[in-house]
């Protein structure tokens, strides 16, 4: 269970920027309705009401969104990032100015229940191979703009992540080894690239078959190869055939009904798009406590 966002490596000025922008998208020049028809000086308390079952995600969040509306605000804490939770379970209770309370409140929620609805499906994927040596990771397909938030989810839920960007992994996927000529002549010209720049990043190679994979293990120079799309008994061949050489990670439309067969293979890795890109947001609603 995670309970603060140092914890959990965000960058404070990534997050911070996101939240005026976030806020900026949605108030601009003020919320007009709670400016007319709400005092100045009102303060209120809501409870966040969990109205589906999971693992919530997004409280650190959450947290630094009333305090940057509010400074004053003050948030009581029931159910920490990273909890199982059911139908009618409060999460918080938050107390500040009113206005600063509803000019927040859509922020909160749909990030809250897209971070929620990630970490529960990241979860339900962890507690299928929990038994295993295999680690689920996740992609690059994220939403733009907020990955470090949906990466942030996908660690919550039990998960890892595998690169942020193109930035600081190298993945050698079938179109860069095309566009270049082949599987060699792409790692040489990586391995020649990281030692002109004096760069030091992991090297992911993906194969498509067996052929592939053999060009590979002749060249080496990598870190891990990407199985891409193998029938399981191909997969099987495969991590034979590398022996641990290398990592190996598989990857390419597994599932929650697949995952498990596939790490029974004895791959190191399997990156799963799903994690991100298929998740169902968790419902939950933010409600003013009537004193």
């Amino acid at each position: 269970m995670m309970t603060s966002i140092d914890e959990m490596t965000i960058n404070k000025a990534d997050l911070k920027k996101f939240i005026v922008d976030a806020l900026h998208e949605d108030v601009r020049d003020g919320d007009h309705t709670s400016l007319a028809c709400i005092p100045a000086d009102s303060r209120s308390r809501a409870k966040l009401l969990v109205k589906d079952t999971g693992v919530i995600a997004g409280i650190e969040l959450a947290k630094a969104v009333f305090n940057h509306v509010d400074p004053t605000a003050t948030v009581k804490v029931y159910q920490d990032d990273g909890t199982s939770v059911s139908v009618g379970d409060i999460a918080f209770e938050v107390e500040c100015n009113s206005q600063a309370l509803l000019k927040a409140e859509r922020l909160v929620l749909n990030t809250m229940q897209r971070m929620s609805g990630i970490a529960t499906l990241s979860n339900r994927f962890k507690f299928e191979v929990e038994d295993l040596p295999v680690k689920i990771i996740d992609t690059r397909k994220t939403t733009p703009l907020i990955r470090f938030l949906e990466k942030w989810a996908v660690r919550i839920g039990g998960c890892e992540n595998y690169r942020d960007g193109l930035y600081d992994w190298i993945m050698i996927k079938d179109n860069h080894h095309d566009a270049c000529g082949g599987i060699t002549q792409a790692i040489e010209r990586v391995a020649e690239y990281q030692k002109k720049n004096g760069t030091n990043l992991n090297v992911t190679i993906e194969v498509r078959n067996l052929n592939e994979l053999d060009e590979v293990l002749a060249v080496g120079q990598v870190t891990r190869i990407m199985l891409d799309n193998f029938e399981m008994p191909l997969l099987r061949a495969a991590i034979h055939t590398i022996n641990k050489r290398f990592e190996t990670e598989a990857s390419g439309g597994i599932n929650i009904n697949t995952v498990r067969n596939v790490a029974q293979s004895g791959v190191d890795y399997i990156s799963v798009g799903a994690l991100t890109h298929s998740a169902q947001s968790m419902d939950m609603s933010l409600k003013v406590i009537k004193d």
